[in-house]
């Protein structure tokens, strides 16, 4: 991936925001900031006519975003050879409650990317999508794992699709009524959301001699998940 040659991804009728454009973002900053603070995108396809909307977990990878599934999975198959998909996240960052109902709203950062998904193939490629996997959200945990077996090898399967297109949009205000509805006696508020790490939980038959790896730090208690992922995609990425 090269952002200084080429920082955005170009924009046509497909990914142009239309509703509230000065919310749409498309340099590739901020469109993969928003993907890489996501562990699952839900992504739509449509298969015999009847569209699907399927969430999974994910990553991205320059400019390739990578799925996985049940090689069983009817998505999997259907997406194997090559189909167009439409990959979604987004990320709840606040509740806004005003004085009308119509003015109510949520504040977010979402991303919608555009391109042709295909099967990973290859033995070596497929493991070295199962290594990414892991390590792109816990640095360094696959060398410290037991190696997949022959049968979740074959059980596994991954998809990857090159971001052809793509684009951001994010929602970041305050309360907006009407200027008139300013003088109604009706509370209203702004909620910020976040998802945060709780404690943790040790495996109630963990090993005595086992110990938390290095790569684990970054998942400490009250630090929002934003801030972890983003932190492990400059790890995976370096």
């Amino acid at each position: 991936m090269n952002d200084t040659v080429d920082p955005a991804y170009p924009v046509t009728k497909r990914n142009k925001v239309v509703r509230r454009y000065q919310r749409g973002f498309y340099d590739k900053k901020t469109v993969h900031e928003i993907l890489d603070a996501a562990m699952v995108a839900h992504i739509a396809y449509v298969m015999d006519g009847q569209p699907f909307c399927t969430p999974t977990g994910f990553w991205r990878e320059g400019e390739h975003l990578y799925w996985h599934g049940s090689s069983a999975s009817r998505m999997i198959r259907f997406q194997s050879p090559g189909v167009p998909v439409c990959v979604t996240v987004t990320h709840l960052d606040a509740i806004v409650l005003a004085r009308s109902g119509f003015h109510h709203s949520v504040n977010y950062r979402s991303v919608m990317a555009y391109g042709t998904a295909r099967l990973v193939e290859g033995e070596a490629e497929k493991l070295r999508a199962m290594d990414g996997f892991v390590d792109r959200f816990f640095p360094g945990r696959s060398a410290l794992l037991r190696p997949p077996s022959a049968q979740e090898i074959k059980a596994t399967s991954f998809v990857v699709m090159e971001i052809e297109q793509a684009s951001a949009k994010i929602r970041d205000t305050h309360v907006g009524d009407e200027e008139e509805d300013y003088a109604l006696p009706i509370w209203a508020a702004r909620y910020p959301v976040r998802q945060v790490v709780g404690e943790m939980e040790e495996c109630p038959r963990q090993h005595p001699d086992a110990t938390m790896p290095e790569g684990m730090r970054g998942y400490r208690t009250g630090r929002t998940l934003d801030d972890v992922l983003l932190e492990a995609a400059r790890q995976y990425e370096d």
